[in-house]
């Protein structure tokens, strides 16, 4: 269920649960409105969660107050703070995989021009935990903390191809194989030959298969077990993918996620 979409009745203790678990779930269905669109004012929180305003102020002045929320000072709208990204990335399995990426992500959003993205395996999806903009005006849509299919995407696509078969097959076994645009793989035997294809090649490719007009070539990161931990991916909008210059690009992503994988303790990249 979407919590910031679901009705917050009203200030009084649900009936059916403590008073405290009520306020829990209203403070979450603020974090996760906010989330959703930033810079957001009280009555506009009020409207979307169906929670009186002298609520939603309250709320919001209590997570000001902790420092998760900020306050625009001119026109009075709220955000969310980097505080809450702190918290996020806390979460991840190897907390220094950002820190780590961070360099090289730079480097190679400068050498390609284009937005470079880290994600991470999330049940049966991705979540992009790092990315680096690219530098013209017309680029690929995304934000950190935004999901995407495993079956569509280059980073889904490296971490699927190095992952143990039996893990992968439960895995997978919770992926939708929804079809977004004309070039989806949808059907599952035609997704574990790309698969092997992937490891062939030791680099993914998504052909305008999830986003239109976008392409994007990916490389696997690997943990000190060699297990995959992560995907790193360079996308471009089809009018200035150039396939002579990729396989530059994907040279530079593989001597990165080398480089960022040995840091973390691997000793055979890429894992056979």
């Amino acid at each position: 269920m979407n919590t910031a979409s679901a009705p917050i009745d009203d200030d009084l203790p649900d009936s059916k649960q403590p008073e405290s678990v009520a306020a829990v779930l209203k403070v979450f269905a603020i974090l996760q409105a906010l989330s959703e669109r930033n810079e957001t004012g009280v009555s506009e929180l009020s409207m979307r969660l169906a929670m009186p305003k002298a609520t939603v102020y309250r709320f919001l002045q209590t997570m000001k107050t902790l420092g998760y929320v900020r306050q625009e000072a001119d026109s009075e709208r709220y955000g969310l703070t980097m505080r809450m990204f702190e918290l996020g990335a806390k979460a991840l399995s190897y907390p220094e995989l950002v820190d780590l990426a961070k360099h090289h992500m730079n480097l190679l959003a400068d050498l390609s021009g284009e937005t470079v993205h880290l994600g991470m395996l999330i049940e049966s999806e991705i979540i992009y935990v790092h990315k680096v903009d690219s530098r013209h005006m017309l680029g690929m849509y995304s934000k950190v903390g935004r999901r995407a299919p495993l079956h569509c995407t280059a980073i889904g696509k490296v971490l699927m191809a190095w992952e143990h078969p039996e893990r992968r097959d439960r895995i997978l076994d919770g992926a939708p194989f929804q079809k977004f645009r004309e070039k989806t793989i949808t059907d599952r035997s035609e997704f574990l030959k790309e698969l092997e294809q992937v490891r062939q090649q030791r680099f993914a490719e998504d052909r305008e298969e999830f986003d239109d007009h976008i392409r994007c070539v990916g490389v696997p990161i690997f943990d000190r077990l060699g297990q995959p931990l992560a995907g790193m991916s360079v996308s471009f909008p089809t009018f200035r993918y150039d396939a002579s210059k990729v396989g530059d690009v994907v040279t530079a992503l593989q001597k990165a996620a080398k480089d960022i994988s040995e840091r973390l303790g691997c000793t055979n990249y890429p894992a056979a």
